[in-house]
């Protein structure tokens, strides 16, 4: 029987020599014939540790590994660019400060009105 191959984004590397795949799938509804979109999580077996969330990568069937986990991952397909707050090694950075001198215009707007009112 031959191994199925499915490709998806990792959503979770918390666990050891394990990562969640999510893989999505794309259908035409029989009866209204609208594109529905399904997602489906899997536990896929990373020996190495080396994928990390963000990763689009390919998994392939294998035996069991455990209770829950009978897929491995293959290949690196994507990886993405660096996030918003993160960076390449996954380090949390702090987003920048606004200066409280500099305010919106309708931070402005709203201070002027109610300095009238008062």
């Amino acid at each position: 029987m031959p191994r199925k191959v499915l490709s998806g984004l990792v959503v979770s590397d918390k666990a050891e020599k394990t990562v969640s795949v999510k893989v999505e799938r794309k259908f035409k509804h029989p009866l209204y014939g609208k594109v529905v979109t399904r997602s489906k999580k899997y536990a896929a077996h990373d020996e190495t540790n080396q994928y990390k969330m963000g990763d689009r990568v390919e998994i392939i069937s294998v035996r069991p590994i455990s209770k829950t986990k009978a897929w491995k991952v293959t290949k690196l397909l994507e990886r993405p660019h660096a996030v918003l707050g993160t960076v390449d090694a996954g380090v949390p950075v702090a987003a920048p400060q606004m200066d409280p001198s500099q305010t919106t215009s309708s931070e402005a707007t709203a201070n002027v009105t109610m300095g009238s009112e008062a």
